[in-house]
């Protein structure tokens, strides 16, 4: 008897808890689409390719395929970003990309990888990849 209350009283206090949570006026998450617009969004294993941005030191172009190239901008300078010749991409999570909380680069120096966290992701236009 008193363990099937104590049960009644947890289901309740679970289903209050959400029910507080449903209705309330947070702010939404950055990472949320904006009302009409969607977002753009790819998986890692879609990366094919990266170009340099001509005359940046913080940017790259990201292919996803034949027509998608997303632009990542990264935290400050990453002096070595515009001479690399390969890089890496480090998920910091499962499942797709879409800022750039969600993926670092990892650059190679002369005294070792130099991690460069992704300030900024977005898809460029077809005629912006150009």
């Amino acid at each position: 008897m008193i363990t099937r209350i104590a049960g009644t009283v947890a289901i309740v206090a679970l289903a209050a808890s959400c029910a507080s949570h449903a209705g309330s006026s947070e702010a939404v998450p950055e990472t949320a689409a904006a009302p009409g617009s969607e977002r753009q969004c790819f998986f890692l294993s879609q990366v094919n390719g990266y170009t340099h941005v001509k005359g940046s030191r913080d940017r790259i172009r990201v292919s996803t395929g034949p027509r998608d190239v997303y632009e990542f901008q990264v935290f400050g300078s990453c002096p070595y970003l515009d001479d690399a010749e390969n890089m890496g991409f480090d998920q910091t999570g499962g499942g797709t990309i879409c800022s750039g909380l969600d993926i670092d680069l990892v650059v190679p120096t002369p005294t070792g990888p130099q991690r460069c966290p992704v300030r900024m992701i977005r898809k460029l236009a077809p005629e912006e990849a150009r």
